[in-house]
């Protein structure tokens, strides 16, 4: 009765690994694509009409072209 027992155990124990050993290709294809997916998608939408893309669209231009420049806590509030 014993070695039924440790046989069942022993034979469940192997389908697990079987059954991990095929999933976790699949499971990595998965999670790959769906990173991919949340990579390529914009975080957030604005409208090409506002001044706050205009602003995000100078603000790109400078980054690129190196003239992007950032002011310190005291220069902005005086503080």
């Amino acid at each position: 009765m014993k070695t039924q027992a440790f046989d069942n155990k022993v034979d469940n124990t192997l389908v697990v690994q079987e059954l991990i050993r095929a999933l976790e290709p699949l499971m990595r294809r998965i999670i790959r694509e769906e990173l991919q997916q949340i990579i390529n998608t914009p975080v957030y939408y604005l409208n090409p009409d506002t001044p706050l893309y205009t602003d995000m669209l100078d603000i790109q231009e400078r980054k690129e072209s190196g003239k992007l420049e950032f002011m310190t806590h005291q220069e902005v509030w005086g503080e």
